[in-house]
Formats: C-alpha cells, structure tokens, sequence
C-alpha cells in the first residue's frame, strides 16, 4: 500500500512540476512572438495576450498547491509506514533545499506578477479601446511593466529548470 501510494502521490507531484516549468515557458514564447510587433498597441492582439497570460494564472497557482501538498505528503507516507521519516543523502538533502528554495522564488515571482503587476496592467488596459488612439504615456507604461512581468517570467522559468532537475537528485542513497 504504501508503493502505492508513494507512486501516486509522485505522479502528481511530476505533472504539478511540469506544469509549473511549462506555464512560464509557454507565456514566454507568447510574449517574444508578441514582442515582434514592438511596443505599439494593438488592441485585439493585446487583449487576447492579455487574456491568456492572466488566464494561467489559476493553472500555476493550482499546480503551486499541487506541488506543496504532493511535497509534503510524500515523506509524511514513509513516515506513516515507517514511524520515521526517510534518511536523506547529503546530495538529496542538498537537492531539497535548493529545490524549496527555488519553489519559494517561484511563488515570490508568481505573487508579484499576480498582485502587483497584472492589476496594473489591467488598470492602464481597461483604459484603451478598439476605437480610440492611447496616449503615447499609457502605452509605455503598459509595456514597461509587460517587460517587467516578461523578465520575471524567465527569471520563474529557471527556476522551474532547478525545481526539475533537483527533483532528479532527491533519490540518491550515497
């Protein structure tokens, strides 16, 4: 029982770190091939990035939710079995705490792109229309901060590449 519930417990864990590693990759791919407009309005094009960007956002939080639940049930599974929990290696131990560290970077970004910069984007967007030309101040400043959020973006990516990888080192028995 308890394999089973280790491998389950696992999956999930592995599809809420991609998931994790793939929002910030494919809302980068967005930005860039949106980025070759230049920073000129257009309005429909925007809207529609604007609206999928944001719209991930309950996919990363979800797969944040995911990812800690998964994290923390899965050594309280040995424990449950065992009546103590799993001796990690010194690689493992090391692989953990930079894998939580990169996770709490993660949800740092995440809450400051959230919080802070998509309701000011939002703010400065609702503003313009299909039918009235922006003044030139708003416009730069919409994408001052969309350049903001695009390089926290792939700052958060990176990270998503060291919470993958040091996942990779958590089983070493050394």
């Amino acid at each position: 029982m308890e394999n089973l519930i280790h491998t389950l417990l696992l999956a999930l864990h592995n599809i809420a770190l991609v998931g994790c590693a793939a929002a910030p990759f494919y809302n980068r791919n967005l930005v860039k091939s949106r980025s070759q407009y230049g920073p000129k309005l257009i309005y429909e094009l925007d809207k529609v990035v604007e609206d999928t960007l944001q719209g991930n956002a309950p996919y990363c939080i979800t797969f944040i939710i995911v990812l800690f639940v998964t994290g923390i049930a899965i050594p309280f599974n040995h424990y449950l079995f065992h009546g103590a929990f799993k001796e990690l290696s010194s690689v493992a131990t090391i692989a953990l705490i930079i894998k939580l560290l990169s996770v709490f970077a993660m949800v740092y970004i995440m809450l400051t792109i959230f919080f802070k910069i998509n309701p000011a984007i939002n703010k400065i967007f609702w503003g313009f229309s299909k039918e009235a030309t922006p003044e030139p101040q708003l416009v730069s400043n919409f994408f001052k901060l969309r350049t903001r959020r695009k390089k926290l973006c792939e700052i958060c990516l990176i990270f998503a590449i060291i919470v993958l990888v040091s996942s990779a080192f958590l089983g070493f028995t050394f």
